[in-house]
């Protein structure tokens, strides 16, 4: 395996993404990484590396910019604001500028790009996918799942999302709502969905209540194993 920091314009922002490659000539399924509400940290490079070493590509990406990082829950929540309020605007411009990068890659085959994401990263893979970005699959990972419209899009990625049911960022009418909504637009969909389990199930060391968030050793090897048999199936 091989990893490199790769530095990418995102509609005039610096950014610093990671890239893990397997070994072999290639070229190889890419996978794109969207961090949580912290920034790309060691986290989202692990997992990174989790991919590579099942085959894929895979680039961890940098929503903030180069050498932007939350501390603590407060300026975590200053950061990824602005995104947020603009879905369709500034956000899409930084996950689309993500997605170019890791297409352009030499070890990249061409038309075998999925995405993957962690809370502000899980909202993040699926506005690519309701965008009509040319992704074969997304996987949400504790995301938000309030929905968003992008006016004119086509989309067709299949969807995974893989989600703690006492999630208090995404109650089960919200679950209900994002299953109608995925209906709506013709998508192949699913929603995973673990019994006592609340946000930032796959985050080691999580755990702060007034938020709702939780590590779960169970979730976590669960949701991993849900993933790998979906980015087989559609990459």
């Amino acid at each position: 395996m091989s990893e490199q920091r790769v530095e990418y314009d995102a509609d005039g922002l610096l950014c610093e993404g990671f890239l893990a490659l397997p070994e072999g000539p290639g070229p190889f399924p890419g996978v794109a990484v969207f961090h949580n509400w912290y920034g790309q940290n060691d986290n989202e490079r692990q997992r990174a590396r989790d991919l590579a070493a099942l085959g894929y590509a895979a680039f961890a990406v940098d929503l903030y910019g180069a050498g932007e990082r939350a501390t603590d829950n407060e300026s975590a929540s200053a950061l990824m604001t602005p995104l947020v309020n603009d879905r369709a605007g500034l956000l899409l411009k930084r996950t689309q500028a993500a997605l170019g990068v890791l297409e352009a890659q030499p070890e990249v085959q061409a038309g075998r790009i999925a995405a993957v994401g962690y809370c502000l990263g899980g909202l993040c893979v699926l506005d690519l996918a309701r965008s009509g970005a040319a992704l074969k699959g997304v996987v949400s990972f504790h995301g938000l799942l309030g929905s968003a419209d992008f006016e004119g899009a086509s989309p067709s990625a299949a969807v995974l999302v893989l989600h703690g049911y006492d999630d208090p960022l995404a109650k089960p009418d919200k679950v209900l709502a994002f299953g109608a909504e995925m209906t709506a637009l013709g998508l192949d969909w699913q929603v995973h969905a673990y019994g006592g389990t609340s946000h930032a199930f796959s985050t080691p060391g999580a755990d702060y209540a007034p938020y709702g968030l939780k590590y779960s050793a169970r979730a976590d090897r669960r949701s991993w194993q849900a993933m790998r048999n979906f980015l087989a199936e559609v990459l």
